[in-house]
């Protein structure tokens, strides 16, 4: 199985200034321990040996925390020199990967995918770049993701209320050379650079996991968070 992930934990926690002030969003306190404390263990439970923090905003602040830690995992250090957009965040991310295939996460998000399903998935397909979708009902904040019967993603709709749809939790499995070959410039949006041109070519397959899922960056789902986090670890 896939043993190294890229976590995205350079975002800045604009809507939780009130909460986090000028911490990245990823050191964002739940209970005792910064968000990143359980998405790191998460990690280390699904089998990940290897996770590489793509970081920009106060990144000293994660470096030095995870420097004091006796973490389960290695971690590798990857500031973006300015910022690279999400995409690029990744691209740059790689040269720290020792292997090829790669789990990508958000640090703003813990969605509790089973990463061995995943990877058996995302095999079985002979996939280039697979991403985990979360069943909603009822939403408004974010967009929906459309499914075709052989899990290919057909659409990525705007956001709009729902009374029920799929969408994407911010957990990718590709591969470093995949990557590397789309020739993508130094900026740019993972999501409009990458994701919607493999949709609209019928490359880019979804997996389905009705799993726990919070986004930390919304300042009602970071109070969830806090109250469910430190109890189920």
């Amino acid at each position: 199985m896939t043993t190294e992930c890229i976590v995205l934990a350079g975002g800045l926690g604009t809507r939780l200034r009130s909460v986090v002030a000028d911490k990245p969003k990823c050191m964002a306190p739940v209970g005792d321990q910064p968000f990143l404390y359980y998405l790191l263990h998460y990690l280390h439970q699904q089998g990940i040996t290897h996770a590489i923090l793509s970081l920009g905003y106060k990144s000293e602040q994660v470096i030095d925390w995870c420097n004091s830690q006796k973490l389960p995992l290695r971690i590798s250090f990857a500031i973006e020199p300015e910022p690279l957009g999400t995409g690029g965040g990744i691209v740059y991310a790689l040269g720290k990967v020792e292997g090829n295939n790669v789990f990508i996460v958000n640090g703003d998000t813990y969605f509790d995918v089973n990463f061995m399903a995943f990877d058996t998935f995302h095999q079985a397909h002979h996939s280039q770049l697979s991403l985990a979708l979360k069943p909603m009902v009822q939403f408004d904040r974010y967009g929906t993701v459309t499914l075709d019967d052989n899990a290919l993603i057909t659409a990525f709709q705007e956001k709009q209320f729902m009374e029920a749809g799929l969408i994407n939790g911010g957990v990718y499995l590709t591969s470093a050379s995949y990557l590397k070959g789309l020739q993508l410039p130094e900026k740019f949006s993972f999501e409009k650079e990458v994701l919607e041109p493999m949709a609209a070519s019928q490359q880019l397959y979804g997996f389905i996991s009705d799993t726990y899922f919070i986004d930390i960056g919304i300042p009602e789902d970071y109070q969830a968070a806090a109250r469910y986090l430190p109890y189920n670890h």
